[in-house]
């Protein structure tokens, strides 16, 4: 006999398992139907999609737990969220959405009757409808699914801050293998009880993968409890065999999650009572085992699929041309009864509709998944105050991230009360000069400590630090999306390490911005410093530049990219940056002494417009300039600005032209960018017929690729960044790379008419004067002083 005692009667388990019917129902329609929604009149070909795509495996797993999180939220009246960490989820979620009413409320043609039925399961993974991922498409969604690993660091994110929501986190056993979900699960070191909200992550252990078997499924279930234990969680586990009676299931999952959230409620009042403050609690995490492809076909073909990987996507993708497969599809569908479930109009029968929660506690309409609708203003503080007051231009040295370390310190006090605002950086925020941060908080920390650590260690912080690239842009993202602002600082070679994740979230914004019920969410904002040109005493290995180039291939209206020379510029760009809404801004600034060139007036000129000549860098004023020197970087500024010192020396004739880029986006066509110049204004700083030697911050191909439109693209010439790196000084990596000063010079020489042909003698004293500087750094071990301590002379 089945055992199905529990905290469900009987009335109840029979309600809650008739409702994961339904949702199962509509999961499977999705996949296959076109017409014939309700099952009125036996299948026929001409009801079946053309193109069979989506993934069945996962999902009667994530319906199971809608179906149960939507029980405790009622009886606790819970405040929370969903995220489905397994891949193409997007089935079952748009099921219990469409369920809830949620749905039909954000979009009224797919009605709750049969008719909007019909269009739901006709929308899914079908042109012009909706992906088979959790999308932004997707009400309560703030995890798309498609790309695993991050499900987790969303979760965690979201709930910082938040103290009263519960993010319920499925994670799939699949993305339980990769590297990101693996440091993630260290996440909850860095909550603390009082503040932030509840993450229930749930492990969904349904066995296989594509075509593999799940590393974590195919372990002992005491070695598993102890992998979480290690990872400071308190594990509780739901097992339903293949070929088990689902309404135990249920039980055991009621019960699971009646025990779970009374310990819940267990911590946050101890945490609450001050009882054991800082000691770390072990929060809960549930263990669900259950078949792969649960409730759908048990074979096809003779062969194995419920509890096989062949149920992980679709189950039998022939039915077009194989009668027989035709008829288990009519079989499976109909195995869930939905003349039991959906009355004669083909809307949920009312006492299985009153299972959902009602307004924002349903996890489709918390207004937590659609963040902007609960964004606030950051306070701010006027950028200006924090400025340098340089005597001249480029004569005096600072260090830009140390003064914008005060502005974002007194962003974190301002905004102390709200607690909407936090800084991430795997572990660099002092190594990047931010350290001013520490004046307003502490490097959040949630375990043990010895008296000898950093001082600055909190259980208060709002400064998180963990050496994972992916959890600091995980927590970041499901930070934003919920509503609230942040900043991450990283050394630049290593952003890529979450390449693949700023992917997603820029196509998640590039699509957000046509789906007007999504409010827009504050900008991502990264500062990457510890750049390619003052890497050389960590090496080739610290030195790439190319984060830029990968941000550049995404969207115009999402991407904005800024090179600021100097602090003042820093700070202007950063003040813009923290406004911003729906962007990922890319900022990249030195950390090391620099030298300074505008006031905080110019720099606040220059950057609005975020182009512009040098007046007084430049020679041609009021004349047709022979030679165009550009530069974008703090260091390819500082090398250009010396360069043209050198030519002004040896050539006072000749007329210079300098110009700055700090939005590169700039450079672009404007019909290609916002920010864009037209073919003219382009025209009006580059010329159309002058040599141009561009100095740049990156690859130097990006540029001519910005600019290969461009009337006088065949006349500019490109230096950066070009794969060549060491362990050496900071001018001889500029000389590695042909980026020096002198380098710039003979350039110069070698491209104005005329020039080359009275200039041999000069242009060999450079080359002399590069042979002169290396060897000096060979035998001192520093860049000569002559070199490293240069001003702007005029």
């Amino acid at each position: 006999m089945t055992r199905t005692r529990g905290p469900l009667s009987a009335k109840e388990l029979a309600a809650i398992n008739a409702y994961w019917r339904a949702a199962n129902y509509l999961s499977v329609g999705q996949i296959f139907l076109l017409d014939n929604p309700l099952m009125r009149r036996p299948l026929t070909l001409d009801d079946v999609k053309p193109r069979l795509l989506g993934h069945w495996g996962t999902t009667p797993g994530l319906n199971f737990v809608y179906a149960h999180m939507n029980r405790v939220i009622k009886a606790r009246d819970l405040d929370a969220i969903y995220i489905a960490g397994p891949g193409h989820g997007g089935p079952g979620v748009l099921a219990n959405v469409y369920l809830e009413g949620t749905y039909t409320e954000y979009y009224p043609g797919i009605t709750r009757d049969e008719e909007g039925m019909r269009k739901l399961f006709r929308q899914f993974s079908f042109p012009g409808g909706v992906p088979s991922h959790v999308a932004p498409e997707t009400p309560g969604s703030i995890h798309e699914g498609g790309e695993l690993g991050y499900s987790l660091a969303h979760a965690y994110g979201a709930a910082f801050d938040n103290p009263d929501l519960v993010v319920c986190a499925v994670v799939g056993d699949g993305e339980a293998e990769t590297g990101p979900l693996a440091a993630s699960w260290h996440s909850n070191k860095f909550v603390n009880p009082v503040r932030d909200g509840t993450v229930l992550p749930i492990l969904h252990l349904n066995g296989y993968k594509i075509a593999n078997p799940t590393i974590l499924a195919r372990i002992p279930q005491a070695e598993l409890e102890q992998l979480m234990r290690g990872y400071g969680y308190e594990p509780f586990t739901v097992v339903s065999e293949e070929g088990a009676d689902p309404l135990e299931a249920h039980q055991m999952m009621a019960a699971t999650l009646d025990r779970v959230f009374d310990r819940i409620a267990e911590i946050r009042a101890a945490a609450a009572g001050g009882k054991d403050k800082g000691k770390r609690p072990a929060w809960p995490m549930v263990i669900l085992r259950t078949p792969k492809g649960w409730t759908g076909p048990k074979t096809v073909d003779g062969n194995r699929v419920e509890d096989s990987w062949r149920s992980h996507q679709v189950p039998m993708a022939d039915v077009h041309t194989d009668p027989a497969h035709l008829k288990v599809l009519q079989d499976w569908l109909a195995s869930y009864k939905p003349e039991e479930l959906f009355d004669d109009a083909g809307t949920l029968k009312p006492e299985l509709a009153a299972l959902a929660p009602s307004g924002t506690r349903r996890m489709g309409s918390n207004p937590h998944a659609n963040g902007g609708v609960l964004l606030r203003e950051l306070k701010m503080p006027d950028f200006r105050t924090y400025a340098v007051d340089p005597a001249g231009h480029g004569v005096e040295r600072a260090e830009a991230t140390k003064l914008l370390g005060a502005f974002l310190r007194d962003i974190m006090k301002d905004n102390a009360g709200i607690d909407n605002f936090r800084v991430f950086g795997p572990d660099e925020t002092a190594s990047n000069r931010l350290q001013a941060i520490f004046e307003a908080t502490g490097r959040m920390w949630y375990a043990d400590t010895m008296p000898w650590d950093d001082e600055h260690l909190s259980v208060e912080g709002r400064d998180l630090e963990p050496l994972s690239e992916h959890m600091c842009q995980g927590w970041l993202e499901g930070y934003l999306l919920t509503g609230r602002h942040g900043f991450f600082s990283c050394y630049e070679a290593f952003i890529h390490i979450v390449d693949s994740m700023f992917n997603q979230h820029a196509k998640w914004l590039k699509t957000t911005r046509n789906i007007p019920w999504r409010a827009p969410i504050a900008s991502l904002n990264y500062l990457l410093t510890s750049h390619v040109w003052r890497q050389d005493h960590n090496g080739f290995s610290h030195q790439d530049p190319g984060f830029i180039d990968h941000v550049v291939n995404k969207k115009a209206d999402v991407i904005r990219i800024y090179l600021p020379p100097d602090a003042n510029t820093l700070l202007s760009v950063a003040d813009h940056c923290l406004r911003s809404r729906n962007y990922v801004n890319v900022i990249v600034a030195g950390k090391q002494p620099q030298l300074q060139y505008m006031s905080m007036d110019e720099a606040i000129t220059h950057c609005t417009r975020g182009i512009g000549i040098w007046d007084w860098a430049s020679t041609d004023v009021d004349e047709e300039p022979d030679l165009v020197m550009a530069c974008a970087g703090d260091v390819p500024t500082m090398e250009t600005l010396a360069a043209v010192d050198i030519l002004r020396q040896n050539f006072p004739e000749l007329r210079i032209r300098v110009v700055n880029v700090v939005d590169l986006m700039r450079l672009q066509d404007n019909a290609e960018h916002p920010h864009g110049l037209t073919d003219k204004e382009f025209d009006a700083l580059f010329t159309t017929s002058k040599p141009i030697v561009f100095a740049y911050h990156g690859y130097p191909w990006l540029i001519h690729r910005l600019t290969y439109r461009r009337t006088n693209h065949d006349n500019m010439h490109v230096r950066g960044y070009k794969e060549e790196g060491t362990t050496t000084t900071p001018f001889d990596m500029a000389m590695l790379n042909d980026i020096d000063r002198f380098h710039l010079a003979i350039d110069a020489i070698d491209r104005v008419p005329g020039l080359s042909e009275r200039a041999g003698h000069v242009r060999q004293a450079l080359l002399d004067a590069r042979l002169k500087a290396r060897q000096y750094t060979r035998e001192f071990g520093e860049d000569d002083p002559v070199i490293s301590g240069w001003v702007w002379p005029y």
